[in-house]
């Protein structure tokens, strides 16, 4: 048989649970009323003191600014390297032991200055063997022309045959012939000694040296490499939507990053042919260089594109806070603070791409001696 509850048991029961319910509802509303305590809900409002007006109206006499929207020429970058318009590779012509080494990396030299002595002691030799060729060739050309006019004479009065006078003749060309070649060989010789010497093409600067004092040159080695700091150029490697959009004598904007470097550069050079792996093609550009630049240093050309319309605040305007930026602006009188976005910095402060709207006035900060003044002044 089942057990039957009585109804006793059940009234004490529904009580217990009723219980149970209000102390959890008394407890929740404790909580609730902790919570409105602390945040101050019963404690009286405080009105602003006249310190603290005055301090107010301190923050709106400081100068502002209205946000405008601009129209500027829109660039986009290409990256290149600085290379020289002019570079030799200087090579020795002859196989000769190097006596001298008179430069190093780095150096200035000038037109025509020697750079590198080689062993010429064969060649001054060879010189000398030429101009005894020539004297002995000279002295056979002299006595064939005495031997020709004699005949001539001779001829005139008939006392030699027309075979001995050709004969003569002959022999004299024969010797001015020996003549001018026996010259050619002293002039050769003395040009194959001026070899020993190595001169430097140009006037320009030395990049690196490849040889030192006994070692052996051989003809066509390097030496070492010259090139005219003067002719610079920034090589380029534009895509091939800008390309099109350059033509040699264009005047574009160039910078050098290692020197914070900017001018106008003028396209010099555009090769002719695309690269294919990057379907980009070469353009050289050269301009106004600043002191000390080198082959090899990183730079970039900007290629003009349609104009574009952007915001810009002036650059007193924006504080950093942390990693964030700010503005202060004045809206019906009262200043508040705003977060923006900012973009790139130009001449006319700093692009912002969001927190801002066109005819807003912002609050343009004060300098370290301002706030100074300020704080003495209150």
């Amino acid at each position: 048989m089942s057990e039957v509850q009585s109804p006793a048991r059940g009234i004490r029961r529904g009580f217990s649970i009723l219980g149970k319910g209000v102390v959890a509802l008394v407890f929740a509303g404790a909580i609730v009323l902790l919570i409105v305590y602390l945040a101050g809900v019963f404690e009286p409002k405080v009105k602003p003191t006249a310190s603290e007006v005055v301090e107010a109206r301190k923050v709106l006499d400081r100068p502002t600014r209205v946000i405008e929207r601009i129209r500027r020429p829109r660039l986009e970058s290409a990256v290149g390297t600085v290379r020289a318009a002019r570079e030799a590779i200087v090579a020795s012509k002859i196989l000769a032991r190097i006596e001298d080494v008179r430069v190093k990396a780095g150096q200035r030299v000038e037109q025509g200055e020697i750079l590198v002595v080689l062993d010429n002691a064969d060649l001054k030799a060879r010189i000398e063997q030429a101009v005894a060729t020539e004297a002995a060739a000279r002295a056979r050309f002299d006595q064939a022309e005495i031997e020709q006019s004699r005949n001539a004479r001779l001829k005139a009065r008939e006392t030699i045959t027309q075979s001995d006078f050709d004969k003569s003749n002959s022999e004299l060309k024969t010797a001015r012939a020996d003549y001018d070649r026996a010259r050619r060989g002293v002039e050769e010789a003395r040009i194959l000694e001026a070899f020993s010497k190595v001169r430097a093409p140009f006037r320009g600067q030395v990049i690196d040296k490849k040889v030192n004092a006994g070692e052996i040159a051989v003809p066509g080695q390097a030496l070492l490499t010259l090139f005219d700091p003067e002719h610079m150029q920034l090589i380029a490697t534009v895509r091939e939507s800008l390309a099109l959009r350059l033509k040699v004598g264009q005047a574009i904007s160039a910078q050098l990053d290692a020197f914070d470097f900017h001018c106008t550069a003028v396209v010099d050079e555009m090769v002719p042919e695309s690269q294919v792996e990057s379907r980009s093609f070469l353009v050289k550009v050269s301009g106004p260089c600043p002191p000390n630049v080198y082959s090899g240093m990183f730079g970039r050309i900007f290629v003009p594109l349609e104009d574009e319309e952007i915001l810009v605040a002036p650059a007193a305007a924006v504080t950093r806070v942390g990693q964030v930026d700010e503005v202060e602006v004045v809206e019906n009188g009262v200043i508040e603070r705003r977060f923006v976005q900012l973009g790139r910095e130009i001449d006319q402060g700093r692009e912002i791409l969001s927190g801002l709207k066109e005819g807003e006035r912002v609050v343009l900060s004060e300098s370290p001696s301002q706030r100074t003044k300020t704080r003495r002044g209150s």
